[in-house]
């Protein structure tokens, strides 16, 4: 049964990745293309290259859940605050909320290297931080969540830092949440849940499990006020989390 399951895998992740590497390979020509008639149409681009990145990922068995997308209104802003499992989450989050047009906290070093995905990050409004200078990142964060809300997009920050590789919920860094709502301080809140997407890379993709399960939900927003107390927000949302992955794990036992 063991090899059995090992060759399925393989089976099914060689196309998979063909499909993955293709998408990256054009994708990145159509973004730069598309970035030539704006940042919207660029945008645009993004969210449908982003499902099919999801689509690629579906050649491996891959079962993606979306829960309480509903909950939020196309063509509006929000700081969406949400665990990080793998890199699978920005298309996995862009994808499902196409017409809000997620923007990303990220690393500077994504900003290079890879496919469509640096392109995005540095051409489609997006923020790169340099981790080693602290306060240099702490204003360019304010200042990307000032220009989402002017915007009306949706700002996406993953607090853990890094990506959770056992799907294991990290402790939040307050500082980068809390200064990105500090600069969309009129854009409610919206915790997200994400989980088995880390199972997708427990190989490094060599092979990808079959039949992954993934899901994510979008809790209820939460409404800003002017007297909030943002760290209290940012353990708000860390808790909200948590508490969903622990219900999922408990269901799932």
């Amino acid at each position: 049964m063991g090899f059995l399951r090992i060759a399925r895998d393989w089976a099914a992740t060689i196309p998979t990745l063909v499909a993955f590497g293709a998408t990256l390979a054009v994708g990145d020509l159509v973004l730069r293309v598309s970035r030539l008639f704006g940042l919207r149409p660029m945008e645009w681009a993004v969210g449908y290259l982003q499902r099919a990145l999801i689509a690629c990922f579906r050649i491996s068995g891959m079962r993606l859940e979306v829960e309480g997308s509903s909950n939020l209104q196309p063509g509006t802003g929000y700081v969406i605050v949400a665990n990080h499992q793998s890199i699978f989450d920005i298309p996995l989050i862009g994808g499902t909320l196409l017409t809000n047009f997620p923007k990303y906290v990220s690393k500077v070093e994504l900003g290079r290297g890879i496919p469509l995905v640096s392109y995005n990050l540095r051409r489609g409004g997006n923020c790169l931080i340099d981790r080693s200078d602290g306060r240099g990142a702490m204003r360019v964060i304010k200042a990307f969540g000032a220009e989402c809300q002017e915007r009306g997009v949706a700002a996406v920050i993953f607090p853990e830092g890094s990506r959770s590789r056992d799907g294991h919920l990290k402790e939040f860094k307050v500082a980068g949440s809390s200064m990105l709502m500090a600069g969309a301080d009129r854009l409610p809140v919206v915790p997200a849940v994400i989980d088995g997407s880390w199972r997708l890379l427990t190989h490094k993709m060599f092979p990808i499990p079959f039949g992954t399960r993934v899901r994510i939900r979008f809790l209820d927003p939460i409404e800003r006020h002017a007297d909030e107390d943002r760290t209290l927000l940012v353990g708000r949302c860390r808790t909200q989390i948590a508490a969903t992955l622990d219900a999922w794990a408990a269901a799932g036992a």
